[in-house]
């Protein structure tokens, strides 16, 4: 699905943020990129997203080459959906205005009926359809962030840290959203997260980075029993 080969990338010319990374993302897999921070994980989700474009390396998407386009091309014609860490929905905008908004480039047509098909994925977004973005818990405005990313009906969908400043029970909540989003939806999720006991109980794969790089990669039960993994990230404990 997604192919990243010695991708090299930063904000400045002076100073590269990734350095020759490489990663897979295969067909309806939810991969997780955990890693401290500063080691490049939402520089590299920018990256293939098309948000900051690399200075060397290859990302493929089913394998065409797309390392060059544009965050708008990728979403608009190569099914790619991008959910950013802060600022992900319009507050002042209700929940179904935010919803259309994400159906810009649908045919007129169909953006009802997607909006009705994403409401019954995600009942409590039907529930509040006129309600301001701003009035929803922070768990609901993360639901409705990934609904609005999923109004194109994307293949890949990368998500900037989730769970970001939510509650334990909220965090559950919107995790179980994502694995609907994968059997419902079938398409593939690349995602940063900081939790990452939660991340890889959902996860198929895991990569973690490290000072641009990727340390240690595998399949998410793996690295739940890997001893380096919990003494760096997981505080030493499986449980």
């Amino acid at each position: 699905m997604i192919e990243v080969r010695d991708v090299v990338a930063g904000y400045s010319r002076e100073v590269d943020i990734l350095k020759g990374i490489a990663l897979d993302a295969r067909e309806r897999e939810i991969v997780t990129l955990l890693g401290p921070n500063g080691c490049g994980k939402s520089t590299l989700l920018k990256t293939i997203a098309g948000f900051l474009l690399p200075r060397q390396g290859s990302i493929r998407l089913e394998g065409a080459e797309v390392a060059q386009r544009t965050a708008p091309d990728k979403v608009r014609h190569l099914g790619v959906g991008f959910v950013p860490q802060t600022e992900n929905v319009f507050s002042v905008l209700s929940v179904r205005e935010n919803l259309q908004v994400g159906g810009h480039y649908l045919p007129r047509d169909k953006v009802a009926a997607r909006m009705d098909e994403l409401c019954t994925l995600y009942p409590v977004l039907g529930r509040k359809l006129k309600s301001p973005a701003a009035a929803l818990s922070g768990g609901e405005r993360q639901i409705l962030a990934l609904a609005r990313a999923l109004m194109p009906r994307p293949r890949m969908l990368l998500l900037d840290e989730p769970s970001a400043g939510l509650s334990p029970k909220v965090l559950h909540e919107v995790f179980d959203a994502i694995v609907r989003v994968r059997e419902q939806e079938g398409v593939t999720v690349l995602m940063v997260e900081q939790n990452a006991m939660e991340a890889l109980r959902i996860s198929d794969r895991a990569y973690v980075l490290s000072m641009g790089q990727v340390a240690l990669e595998g399949r998410a039960a793996e690295l739940l029993r890997d001893p380096q993994m919990r003494a760096l990230y997981l505080g030493g404990r499986t449980q």
